[in-house]
């Protein structure tokens, strides 16, 4: 092979080469903006789901240290998505007086 004909065409490679790596470092980047930005998205809907989740537990939490046993009628009625009216059928806690086994 004849490197006579090569060295005319090294600028041209040269160039060709820098543009390629230019357009590939480019491409690259937005890559990794696309996946920032999905990631931020990912991010902020757990974000929600978390919020949600807090607020179900702190609804939990009031219905077994106000009202005392009646837990399930309370369960049922958020399920059903109608109002528990306020009545004293549950058993009231009394922490100084445990039952005894």
């Amino acid at each position: 092979m004849d490197l006579g004909i090569l060295i005319p065409l090294a600028p041209f490679i040269m160039v060709a080469f820098i543009v390629w790596t230019v357009s590939q470092r480019k491409l690259a980047e937005k890559q990794i903006q696309a996946t920032a930005g999905e990631s931020a998205e990912k991010a902020a809907q757990y974000v929600g789901h978390i919020k949600d989740l807090e607020d179900r537990v702190q609804v939990l939490e009031r219905i077994v240290t106000d009202r005392g046993y009646d837990v399930a009628t309370q369960i049922e009625a958020l399920r059903d998505t109608r109002r528990v009216e306020e009545q004293d059928s549950g058993v009231p806690l009394d922490m100084h007086n445990r039952e005894k086994a």
